[in-house]
């Protein structure tokens, strides 16, 4: 699941989405919660690099993400 946040402003006189905050929140069963955290920050470290719609926006808006990590059960 994501949660997404963003700010707009007047810029120049024109209404732009000057920022972009998403949450991420994944549910785990692992048997080690730090070996799948790991794994997981891994992935969200390289998230930006491969994702379309950054690469489309970087420079543009500023984004951030962050990730909660919670037991499932």
């Amino acid at each position: 699941m994501a949660s997404v946040e963003g700010d707009i402003a007047e810029v120049n006189g024109v209404l732009r989405i000057t920022a972009i905050r998403l949450q991420y929140r994944l549910s785990s069963d692992a048997a080690d919660p730090e070996i799948d955290r790991d794994t997981v920050d891994r992935a969200l470290e390289h998230y930006a690099e491969n994702c379309p719609a950054y690469q489309s926006i970087k420079g543009c808006i500023e984004c951030s993400w962050g990730l909660e990590l919670v037991r499932a059960g």
